[in-house]
């Protein structure tokens, strides 16, 4: 989930620094405060195009901030150790703009492209609004989604295995099959990479032990002095728990409270001396060798220059020598291995068609069911005449294809009679956001987005139906982090949190701030949202009773 904000001389924000919660976080303020500019600075650092003009007047450079508690993201977290990017529990993604145009961007601290910035930010959180953010409008989010909500997930994961054993064997049936210069190319430069591999020769668990080592030696001055400062220690308390003994001589000291302290002081004494020789031990096991650890630092930087060379992680390596060998043996066994290949295709196709035609059956019934329950919710929302559907076109290919036999696409029509078209060519900013939300609802049990934010998610609504869309979203925020840009005073009362945004002039500057209000607050807020400018205390009870309801 989103965690903490940091913007720094962003248009007319000077300094902002705000920490974000679980649950349902609404964001208000008077109409040109400035309530979307701490999303649109949040945009900057999932990767979009900076403007040198948002730079705050006076400044040199804008800088924002983004932490993102990724602890329950394994995608992210696998995605951020595949390029050596992962740090922990925390993500951050930063940017800087500055006023000469140029722009940096940063994931937990290492230069990063703004397409990095974006994939990864994806996996974040989700941006319901009219800017680029809006997963729903991408056609593998809409397969994704539908394929969460029917809950085959096991099945598609088959299909996807069996389309890519398919094109990985083709692959190599075309190499076998092609030109002999292309074949002899590509045996001359997998006999160059295994030869290399083996060279390497790189053993099992090498690798861990090596790095192991590394720190070991790398520390062993470190580790002796403290070593020798804890000896130094065991002997001092061991000669005080001696002294403590002959004190307590059991001539003189004949209680029993005595006679347990001295059996106390007896396994101490004990305890002091095993780990007297612990110690000792671990002292005489740590060398200070220079020779050692550069022999270390060589081996483990060509284990890590061959990973590089790759593409490949250090510990896949193994994996990828087996690889190469099992592909090199296959080219070199020629002909024979052209007729394998073609039955095993054979089988995977087979295999792929079963399960690909299963999981369109499938597809077809999960995408009526969240058609239907999706239109009610719509319903709802003031969107009656709105016509939502979910069109599977089969792809023109018949070969296996690593998502299926077809192509998953919602469609929606917000005029009566017009035709369903895809939702980026028909919905506004605001029906796109009301179609998200009840597209989040719906399947709040499966989708996986750990953090939405939905902006302008109540234009051209109010009353019940802006009630609708509060407790709705406060519904969504049960499993997933919400933050919701608002007008309305129904929509904020269902807030768990509330952030107030308020724009102040001083001389020749404006100034943009944002605030965390308390219980009171709040129904200030909610007043002023209700009554305006002039507040009674009928607006304030009719704010309070809302808030309490």
């Amino acid at each position: 989930m989103l965690a903490h904000i940091t913007i720094s001389n962003y248009t007319i924000v000077s300094e902002l620094d705000m920490a974000f919660s679980p649950g349902m976080t609404v964001i208000t303020g008077e109409t040109g405060a400035g309530k979307s500019i701490m999303l649109d600075a949040l945009g900057l650092c999932l990767g979009d195009r900076a403007d040198p003009k948002s730079v705050r007047h006076g400044s040199e450079r804008a800088e924002i901030t983004a932490s993102f508690d990724i602890a329950a993201i394994p995608q992210a977290i696998s995605w951020l150790k595949d390029r050596d990017l992962h740090t922990g529990d925390e993500c951050l993604l930063r940017r800087v703009v500055t006023t000469d145009g140029r722009s940096r961007a940063y994931i937990n601290g290492s230069l990063s492209t703004l397409q990095d910035c974006a994939e990864l930010g994806a996996m974040l959180i989700d941006i319901h609004s009219q800017h680029a953010h809006q997963s729903l409008l991408r056609k593998p989010m809409q397969r994704d989604l539908l394929d969460a909500y029917a809950g085959h997930r096991a099945l598609t994961r088959a299909v996807e295995q069996h389309a890519s054993d398919w094109l990985r064997k083709r692959r190599e049936l075309e190499l076998l099959a092609g030109s002999r210069d292309e074949h002899t190319s590509r045996m001359q430069l997998l006999a160059y990479q295994v030869e290399e591999l083996d060279t390497l020769n790189l053993q099992e668990n090498e690798l861990g032990e090596l790095e192991q080592e590394q720190v070991l030696l790398g520390n062993a001055e470190d580790i002796l002095v403290a070593a020798n400062r804890a000896l130094e220690l065991c002997e001092q308390q061991e000669s005080g728990t001696h002294q403590a003994l002959k004190l307590l001589d059991e001539s003189v000291h004949a209680t029993r409270t005595a006679a347990s302290a001295r059996e106390l002081l007896d396994s101490a004494a004990i305890a002091l001396n095993e780990a007297h020789g612990e110690i000792q031990q671990h002292i005489d096991s740590v060398q200070v060798n220079p020779e050692r650890l550069a022999e270390v630092e060589k081996r483990l930087e060509s284990i890590y220059d061959v990973a590089r060379k790759h593409r490949v992680l250090p510990e896949q390596l193994p994996a990828l020598h087996l690889a190469l060998q099992e592909e090199l043996q296959g080219l070199e066994d020629g002909g024979q291995r052209l007729s394998q290949l073609e039955q095993e295709m054979a089988e995977l196709a087979r295999q792929y068609a079963s399960d690909a035609a299963e999981l369109g059956k499938k597809r077809q019934l999960a995408a009526k069911k969240l058609v239907k329950n999706t239109s009610a919710v719509l319903a709802s929302l003031a969107m009656e005449g709105c016509e939502f559907e979910i069109a599977l076109t089969p792809l023109k290919s018949t070969d296996p294809h690593p998502h299926g036999s077809e192509e998953v696409e919602f469609l929606i029509s917000t005029n009566p009679g017009a035709p369903p078209r895809p939702l980026g060519k028909i919905a506004s900013g605001g029906e796109l956001s009301r179609i998200s939300l009840a597209i989040g609802v719906v399947t709040a049990n499966t989708a996986t987005a750990p953090s939405m934010v939905f902006d302008e998610v109540d234009v051209g609504i109010g009353g019940a139906v802006a009630e609708v869309v509060g407790k709705l979203l406060q519904t969504l925020a049960q499993r997933a982090q919400v933050l919701c840009v608002t007008h309305l005073a129904q929509v904020a009362a269902q807030g768990t949190h509330h952030l107030q945004v308020s724009k102040t002039s001083g001389g020749k500057s404006v100034e943009t701030r944002l605030c965390q209000l308390d219980t009171e607050e709040k129904v200030q807020e909610i007043a002023r949202m209700l009554g305006g400018v002039k507040i009674t205390e009928q607006t304030l009870a009719h704010a309070r009773e809302m808030l309490e309801s």
